[in-house]
């Protein structure tokens, strides 16, 4: 049984604010001695904050309510009541926070260390000091305290990859990701293996580094939730690139052109955005490869414009190249987001 956790439904119940207090002094010739209420404590808010040490929701499957205290009341002799300690709530990096009542996005936490007040704790009443005026000199009511925010919510986890590798199961992606990095996913010669996404760090020699998810086969209909494909073709869309993987040993069924069809039509009918990814295209098992095979799918890939890799996971051949062209794309496109993101600063403070 898989423990990889990628979607939960939490509440969060933020505190209210205590009330004020109505107090007076014991002092002579002070009209009831003079009021000394003091205000209450602001209630607690609840944060939703990314941390990278977290790789799954699972902890919030467990726990699906997140209930902040209560501030406290004011007190007499001008005493405000103590705020109360907002609840974190910790997710993992590429967590999206949806409203569970209208499905609406409120924030994406794509970045270590972002959060957000999900829900704002109430405001703390004012004591009877505050409502002293020449007029009325004892006023002898407070405030209470206000209530705080509370919703549904609706996580979602989208894992945050430089390289997604897509394909039908059995193409390889397994052996592949195991071999270029440190990842352990399980790998055998029957389909869907992996049962869920698996990610691995490469670090092609002189090279940043990279990060490569395998994502559990899809087959045809994934779009339509058959076989795993659909629970986890979320978790492609924020990648940079896809590298798709066919199999020309035979092993997989069916014409590779055309199981490359099929993929790459699920990967368009689940969104528009998977659609106009970017994706080049590695041709597995070559140490195995039916030339008649190989030779078809080379020609249509490289017809249609992919950069295409004869690699085999197993020998290593064709791999050098491979990570090398994996390396210079995730690159530009690292650079081409810092420029975007720089313009919409520079838009920001003009604005």
């Amino acid at each position: 049984m898989s423990n990889f956790i990628d979607r939960v439904k939490i509440e969060v119940i933020a505190g209210h604010g205590g009330p004020g207090c109505v107090s007076f002094r014991r002092e002579a010739y002070v009209p009831r001695g003079g009021p000394n209420g003091g205000n209450g404590g602001k209630g607690g808010d609840v944060i939703i904050k990314a941390d990278k040490q977290l790789g799954t929701l699972i902890d919030l499957k467990y726990q699906q309510q997140y209930r902040a205290k209560d501030g406290e009341q004011g007190r007499g002799k001008d005493q405000y009541g103590a705020d109360a300690d907002d609840v974190i709530v910790r997710v993992p990096v590429g967590t999206i926070v949806n409203d569970a009542e209208n499905h609406t996005m409120i924030v994406d936490l794509d970045t270590d260390g972002m959060y957000y007040v999900i829900a704002k704790g109430g405001r703390g009443g004012k004591g009877n000091t505050f409502f002293k005026t020449a007029t009325n000199q004892a006023p002898r009511h407070a405030q209470p305290g206000e209530e705080g925010e509370e919703q549904w919510l609706f996580l979602e986890l989208k894992l945050l990859a430089d390289v997604g590798l897509v394909g039908l199961p059995n193409a390889g992606k397994s052996t592949l990701i195991s071999r270029i990095s440190a990842a352990k996913p399980k790998i055998a010669d029957y389909p869907f293996t992996t049962l869920s996404p698996v990610l691995g760090v490469v670090k092609p020699d002189n090279r940043t580094s990279l990060v490569v998810a395998d994502i559990p086969g899809l087959i045809e209909n994934a779009h339509k939730g058959a076989g795993l494909g659909f629970e986890f073709l979320r978790h492609v869309e924020r990648t940079s690139i896809l590298l798709h993987l066919v199999d020309v040993s035979g092993i997989v069924p069916g014409d590779p052109v055309e199981n490359f069809k099929k993929i790459n039509t699920e990967l368009g009918l689940y969104s528009e955005a998977l659609k106009n990814k970017y994706m080049a295209v590695a041709a597995t098992k070559i140490d195995a490869a039916d030339p008649g095979m190989l030779e078809s799918l080379t020609d249509h890939c490289l017809g249609n414009g992919y950069k295409f890799f004869p690699i085999s996971a197993v020998s290593g051949a064709g791999l050098e190249p491979l990570l090398r062209f994996l390396a210079d794309r995730v690159e530009e496109e690292r650079e081409r987001r810092a420029k975007e993101s720089a313009e919409c600063g520079v838009r920001s403070q003009h604005s």
